[in-house]
Formats: C-alpha cells, structure tokens, sequence
C-alpha cells in the first residue's frame, strides 16, 4: 500500500559574528522517480533570496542560493508531500560472469571504483569473500547488508562526515552513512557495483495519520544484480514506502543535503530539525 509522507527539513545555522555574504548548495528536494512521486514541494530561505535550481550530474536536484546581505542567522526550509510505493518484485538476476563483463564494468566503473569513503582493506576484503561462497550475485547483495546490520552498532558521535569506510569497520560502530558506506565498500570488492542513496525514512511502520514524528536524514545503499536492488543495511530491511529518496551517488560526498562558502562569521553552529507524518 502506498503512503503520502509530508517531510520538513529545516537547517539553521548561527554565526559568531556578522556574515558579509555566502553561497549555497541545497540537497533536499525529493525526486519524482522509481514508483515515487513528489505531490507539493517548497524552498525557503531567511535572508531572503533567489534561488535557482538544476539537476547535478548524478541526477540530484540542487537548489543552489547566494546571499548579500549581512546576516547572524540562516535558515533554510525543504517542506514536501511525497506518494511513496512498496519495493517492486525482483526480474533480472545477474550471474558473477555478467558482472565480470567488459561492458559492465565500463557502465558501471564509478559504482566500482573505490572513493575516500569507501576504501576497502584487507580485513573488509576477508568480510566479503567468506559470505560470497557460491551464492548467486543477488543472494550475496543482501547478505553484505544484513553482515554490516547485524556486526555494526548504531552509534552516534562516534564518526564523523569524513570517517571513511575502514575506520568503521575496524571500529564496528557509527550511523546510516557509516552502515551504507561499508556495504558499499564491501560490495564493491566483489566487483558488486553499488551507490550511495540519501533521503528520509520515517520510523514508525504503525504510524496514525496526522501523526508528526521527528526524524532526521537517512542513508541506504542499492547493489546492481541484474537491475538496482536496495537495502536498508542500518535497520537490516528491504528500502519501501517509509523510505523517501532525494539523491544518489557514488558515496555521501556526492550527495551531501548542504554545501557552501561564506565571507565572516566567526565560526558557525548547525541545528538541523525534520519532522514527519504520514498524511495518507
């Protein structure tokens, strides 16, 4: 059954001192694609300002912002109704020869490559060849997300947006980013191509309508075996209607919700809030 979730992301940040100018790049618009569909969407930013939009090379919105004039404070405001679907069955199935081919490891080359965060060393290769066995591709995928839910401990504070891969593995601990870069990483020495999802999921399966929840920004993985298969690896499910997607790359760099520059300011503190509710 499918779900209307409106989802509220709102970000401020406080200077120490007076901003003279900054310039913006904002990640939180919903896509419409992939048996989701966006209904009502807004942008607000304080300081007001214009905002332009266009689609990035891995095909994120990205609203993009310059403010002039000075300022302590900015806040900016993603709302959005979304129409969310159950995950759809499985079709095509690829065997470990189809992901050894020439050409798909040409299409797929920047879902394979390793990146900053996603590095694997000698103890994340011995993770990934004791659960491929003789499993098919598909089989495999699954259990790279399951290993990393199940050996991992959500644990905030204990990483960083730059923690790579490696650190936390050997350290079996962090967040979403730190759970999906891991299957990533895993995933890719197999020669498993496999990219970086980051959206809002809303925690509540038995939610009431109406019901606000808080919540806040989440990451998933998708492995390509055969077609795009996505999991949940930090909550050890299958991605569906409780999941929003708002962009995809090759890790979190590629899909960060905010990134810019600002002239002053002395330092500046983040306060992030999202709310949810499942409105039909």
């Amino acid at each position: 059954m499918s779900w209307r979730i409106e989802v509220t992301h709102r970000s401020t940040y406080r200077y120490g001192r007076r901003v003279t100018g900054s310039y913006n790049e904002v990640r939180m618009t919903p896509q419409s694609a992939d048996g989701q569909r966006v209904l009502e969407h807004r942008l607000t930013v304080a300081p007001l300002s214009p905002i332009m939009r266009f689609r990035d090379y891995w095909g994120t919105h990205v609203d993009v912002f310059d403010v002039h004039v000075p300022h302590t404070e900015l806040d900016i405001t993603m709302t959005s109704v979304v129409e969310t679907s159950p995950p759809k069955a499985r079709r095509a199935q690829a065997s470990w020869t189809d992901l050894q081919s020439s050409s798909l490891c040409d299409a797929m080359a920047e879902f394979l490559a390793p990146t900053s965060f996603t590095a694997v060393d000698q103890i994340g290769r011995e993770v990934a060849y004791s659960l491929r066995g003789k499993s098919t591709p598909d089989v495999v995928a699954r259990a790279l997300g399951e290993w990393t839910h199940e050996e991992m401990r959500y644990q905030p504070g204990t990483t960083q947006v730059s923690t790579p891969a490696t650190e936390a593995l050997t350290n079996r601990t962090g967040v979403c980013q730190d759970f999906a870069h891991v299957t990533i990483a895993l995933a890719r020495s197999l020669g498993i191509p496999a990219r970086y999802v980051s959206g809002y999921l809303h925690p509540s399966p038995d939610t009431d309508l109406g019901e606000l929840v808080w919540g806040q920004s989440h990451a998933w993985v998708e492995l390509w075996t055969g077609e795009w298969r996505a999991f949940d690896p930090t909550n050890g499910a299958t991605v569906g209607e409780r999941h929003i997607v708002v962009g995809r790359g090759r890790d979190y760099g590629d899909v960060s919700p905010l990134r810019g520059i600002y002239q002053g300011g002395g330092g500046a503190a983040l306060d992030v809030e999202v709310t949810l509710t499942r409105v039909g």
